[in-house]
C-alpha cells in the first residue's frame, strides 16, 4: 500500500471513533500536515508527521505504516508513533485540574461549595426579628 485517505487512516488507527468524525476534523482545518490544513481526502505517506487538534491539545503523530482497516488498539503502535510535546500533556493536565472555570459565575446551578457559602450565610440571620 503505497498511499491512504488522512481520514481512514485516522479512522484505522483509532484517533477518531468514525470516519465521519476524521473527515469533519479535516474540513474544520483541526488537521495539519506539514503547517498545512488538510482535506479528508489527502493521501499519506510513511514517515509524515500528522497534528490533530482536540481543543486544548495539538496531538502530534508519526505515520509508520499505512491501513485503511480499523484495528485492535493493541495493534496500533505497529502503525503510527505518538511524537506530541509533553508540554501539551501539562495543558491537557491544568484543564483537568482546573475543573468547571468556564462556567460563568451565576449560570446554571451552584456549585457544592457556592451551596455551602449560601447556607451559611442564611445561617447567620435570626429571621424572627424581621416583621413579615
Amino acid at each position: 500500500m503505497d498511499e491512504v485517505r488522512i481520514d481512514k487512516w485516522l479512522w484505522a488507527v483509532r484517533i477518531f471513533k468514525t470516519r465521519t468524525a476524521a473527515s469533519e476534523a479535516c474540513k474544520k482545518g483541526r488537521v495539519v500536515i506539514s503547517s498545512v490544513a488538510v482535506k479528508p481526502s489527502r493521501n499519506i505517506r510513511a514517515g509524515e508527521i500528522i497534528e490533530v487538534r482536540k481543543p486544548p491539545v495539538t496531538f502530534s503523530f508519526k505515520v509508520l505504516a499505512l491501513t485503511d482497516k480499523r484495528m485492535g488498539a493493541t495493534k496500533v503502535p505497529e502503525f503510527m508513533e505518538n511524537v506530541t510535546p509533553p508540554d501539551q500533556y501539562e495543558l491537557l493536565e491544568l484543564n483537568r485540574i482546573s475543573g468547571f472555570v468556564d462556567r460563568q459565575r451565576g449560570a446554571g446551578r451552584p456549585t457544592k461549595k457556592e451551596r455551602r457559602d449560601l447556607e451559611q450565610f442564611t445561617d447567620s440571620f435570626d429571621f424572627d426579628e424581621f416583621d413579615f
